[in-house]
């Protein structure tokens, strides 16, 4: 999965458990995005992901308390149309 994940893209949190590796209160709230600063490969001990994730939020998370959102989509804006000025004639 952690290629699907790079840097830039937006990623929801769905598990703001403990840090399972220590037991401390991670600073994560469960349904807020988060924009990826980093992926690093690492095997988590855990055993549930391949990377860690940097959200910029003390160190770096365990890629299994994310889900990747999807990328938004382009939206059309209306275009100014230019009209000639009309312009009076003095005489």
């Amino acid at each position: 999965m952690s290629e699907a994940i790079g840097p830039g893209d937006l990623v929801l949190c769905v598990n703001a458990a403990p840090n399972h590796a220590t037991g401390r209160p991670v600073p994560l709230q469960a349904g807020e995005t988060y924009r990826v600063w980093a992926v690093m490969d690492f095997a988590c001990p855990c055993g549930r992901s391949d990377a860690l994730i940097d959200v910029g939020i003390d160190f770096a998370w365990c890629q299994s308390r994310f889900r990747l959102l999807p990328k938004p989509k382009a939206q059309a804006r209306p275009q100014k149309v230019s009209a000639p000025k009309e312009k009076e004639r003095v005489r």
